[in-house]
């Protein structure tokens, strides 16, 4: 009894720090294919290149993991814009094949591009000195750095929840996300409100990204390897929605590490079973709109 209290005890502590991750990245996919109906795939490639950035920058130039991590998300936020400005906004309303197209593109795109710049093998994230080792709660231990990302995850799904529900631009965008023609009737600039929630997502990957590279390797193929687990979240959740994937990502960062813990043979069978039950369930998502 004892070895199986430990065992589920170390599955949801892992599980849960895989779901934080998994959250920040996704969440931005949720909320711009939700508000842009904009199929972008591309999305795991800002998460890749936060995780670069902030690896590069604590390996070579020895910058603090803080600093380190807020310039990894600013430079993602403003390559975004730039890209949303250039690349996004021609295609807003367009056909979803030309959406697939182009940010399959730009998958592969970042492919070529981190592999030539960094080499073809994976990066590893070094904590700095204060995060690692481990915690020691009601008499076990727990690696500091996964219970740092907890914990940063959790303070940052409070403030996301807060800054959507409780401030003028969540209240656009849960209005655009409703109904966007009655939005723009009413006199919100959806343009400039695309080009916020598109950064504000980029940057949210780019956060989870750098967070999470001791559990998702930052190499060439992160985009590619990742997106599926990516799209499960943003589909179970429901477009648009918050909570949601919040949700869907807690049940895939716990089932996932649990089957494959118990069930390592398998790999990822049954997380794409529990999908497809759910969304024959709830095809729009657990939070989608019907």
């Amino acid at each position: 009894m004892g070895d199986f209290f430990s065992i589920a005890i170390s599955i949801l502590f892992h599980g849960l720090a895989m779901a934080m991750v998994l959250y920040l990245i996704s969440v931005g996919l949720s909320v711009t294919m939700g508000l842009m109906g904009f199929v972008n795939l591309a999305h795991g490639a800002f998460a890749m290149a936060g995780g670069y950035v902030l690896v590069i920058l604590m390996k070579q130039q020895g910058w603090p993991f803080g600093l380190a991590l807020a310039a990894a998300v600013a430079i993602c936020v403003v390559a975004s814009l730039i890209l949303e400005r250039l690349l996004y906004r021609r295609l807003y309303g367009g056909d979803e094949l030309d959406q697939v197209l182009l940010t399959m593109g730009l998958i592969f795109i970042s492919v070529g591009g981190a592999t030539w710049l960094f080499g073809p093998v994976a990066q590893s994230l070094e904590p700095p000195a204060a995060l690692r080792g481990q915690l020691t709660f009601m008499g076990r231990d727990f690696p500091t750095y996964r219970s740092f990302t907890i914990l940063c995850g959790a303070l940052l799904v409070t403030a996301l929840w807060l800054g959507l529900e409780r401030t003028r631009f969540g209240a656009q965008v849960r209005a655009a996300v409703d109904n966007l023609r009655m939005a723009q009737t009413l006199g919100i600039n959806t343009s400039r409100l695309f080009a916020t929630a598109f950064a504000l997502g980029s940057g949210l990957a780019a956060l989870g990204g750098g967070i999470g590279a001791d559990m998702l390797s930052v190499g060439p193929f992160y985009a590619l390897d990742n997106l599926v687990y990516f799209l499960i979240v943003v589909a179970v959740g429901g477009l648009g929605s918050i909570r949601g994937p919040f949700v869907a990502a807690l049940l895939v960062g716990v089932s996932d590490t649990a089957f494959k813990y118990l069930a390592p043979e398998l790999g990822a069978f049954f997380i794409y079973a529990l999908t497809m039950a759910i969304l024959l369930w709830r095809p729009r998502g657990i939070f989608g709109q019907a």
